[in-house]
């Protein structure tokens, strides 16, 4: 395809959070006359929330279009030339070029650019043993995945689900699918369910999620799915039980999709993700940027790469590179690593580093736990929660909060985040001029309660 001389190129791998807000934000920032735009998306759909597909599966959120922010017809008319079921199948550097296939016709061909996004994001890990394949077993990464699920969950005769994996897409899953009234069973490879929590709240899960009537199976990896003679899923297998299922859903977590990229020579990083300068220009490339799921970004607190898969990182990202591609300026500085979830009324919440994130990074510290309330104790609805904080031995700094508790407990972790991000001390902490009223918390904070006990601590040692 030939260009005008007038203008710049921009192709944009990839139709959700981080590529189109890269794509609008670039827009924004230059004229159609100054900047085409070019963008290829596989799928159906575009810029959806894909955090939000458990609440559409469990019927908190009832029509599948509430999860989408702009469709394809709306970014077309804000003059993005964006081209739906669309794959790109190779990135050809050298040549600043990718070839493109329809995915209905199978017809390919060369794009060419000046500059390149990628923004190819994450894809479910399937595990590789005999059935995993079978009809009435979902991942759910997409809408289209979402919508499979639900079609599957219309027509199965059965109740019995059993859900792979005990992260944050196993427990809302395991939510959703107690909400649509079946009999679920968790089999999780861990110890406890949340591994991005320590062992010791990590067991708090456990214990309300069979309190929700949720059977917990940890310590057990499913080993096969078994088939019925009509090629169906009828259960799990682990090494020492079957678990009846009429439908599976494979919570495990997801990889960073870059197969494209690494076949393109560009470089990664340990956990497989795109690696990136602060203005997320891919390293050694000057006209490559990448965002969202298919990247590693900087832990504030450790300071080392993550992978981290969140719609909020993936629409910041997209800001930023659409900034510096439309000519303007900014950075990315990393994470703390925030995160929230729920299953049914359990909070859960963490941010920043665990015990084994600590002494990884090579971190002295110590940590406490304190039980506190929601709001003030004699005020009606208060709820306990559960606090475990660490810091730094040395230098009192914060290095992770967790926290599990009902209504109220999840979004106190923000507390700590900012904490984390300002660098401040858990002494520090305990002057922090929260707001405060009977209905909202006890005279003491829960996260300063916590961070009292951790300085005390610290003085002690």
């Amino acid at each position: 395809m030939n260009m005008s001389a007038a203008s710049e190129r921009l192709v944009v791998i990839g139709g959700d959070a981080a590529g189109m807000s890269a794509a609008s934000q670039a827009r924004r920032l230059k004229g159609p006359d100054a900047l085409e735009i070019v963008a290829f998306e596989r799928g159906h759909f575009t810029s959806y929330s894909a955090c939000g597909i458990p609440y559409w599966v469990g019927g908190d959120v009832e029509e599948r279009d509430e999860l989408i922010a702009r469709t394809p017809e709306e970014h077309r008319a804000r003059g993005i030339d964006l081209r739906m079921r669309t794959e790109v199948t190779e990135i050809d550097v050298a040549g600043q070029r990718v070839r493109a296939r329809d995915v209905d016709s199978g017809a390919e061909s060369w794009t060419s650019y000046d500059k390149l996004v990628i923004a190819t994001g994450a894809r479910p890990i399937r595990p590789e043993m005999p059935g995993a394949d079978a009809p009435g077993v979902h991942g759910v990464q997409t809408l289209d995945d979402g919508q499979a699920l639900i079609d599957t969950l219309a027509r199965t005769r059965g109740r019995r689900a059993v859900v792979v994996g005990a992260g944050y897409i196993g427990v809302e899953m395991a939510e959703a699918l107690i909400n649509r009234g079946y009999e679920v069973t968790v089999v999780n490879r861990g110890s406890e369910p949340m591994s991005t929590l320590d062992a010791d709240m990590g067991r708090l899960v456990h214990e309300a999620m069979e309190g929700l009537g949720i059977t917990m199976v940890n310590d057990a990896a499913v080993t096969k799915v078994l088939t019925g003679e009509d090629g169906r899923v009828r259960a799990v297998a682990t090494e020492d039980a079957e678990y009846p299922a009429d439908v599976v859903v494979l919570g495990i977590g997801v990889r960073p999709e870059t197969s494209l990229a690494k076949a393109a020579g560009l470089p990664v990083g340990r956990h497989d993700g795109l690696l990136t300068d602060l203005a997320l220009r891919v390293r050694g490339h000057e006209n490559i940027w990448a965002g969202g799921d298919c990247v590693e970004v900087l832990d504030l607190v450790s300071g080392q790469e993550r992978h981290i898969a969140l719609g909020t990182h993936a629409n910041k990202h997209g800001q930023v590179i659409g900034a510096n591609v439309g000519g303007g300026y900014a950075t990315f500085p990393g994470v703390v690593g925030t995160a929230v979830s729920k299953v049914c009324d359990l909070e859960i919440a963490r941010t920043g580093l665990r015990e084994k994130d600590a002494r990884r990074a090579g971190l002295q510290y110590e940590a406490v736990t304190i039980e506190s309330t929601s709001r003030a104790g004699y005020y009606p609805g208060a709820s306990l929660m559960t606090v475990k904080m660490l810091a730094e031995r040395r230098t009192g700094r914060l290095l992770g909060v967790q926290i599990v508790g009902r209504e109220g407990a999840g979004k106190r972790v923000d507390i700590a985040a900012v904490a984390l991000t300002a660098g401040m001390t858990v002494e520090q902490m305990t002057a922090l001029d929260l707001g405060y009223a009977p209905p909202f918390s006890p005279v003491w904070d829960p996260v300063l309660v916590a961070a009292r006990k951790a300085a005390s601590k610290l003085r002690a040692a």
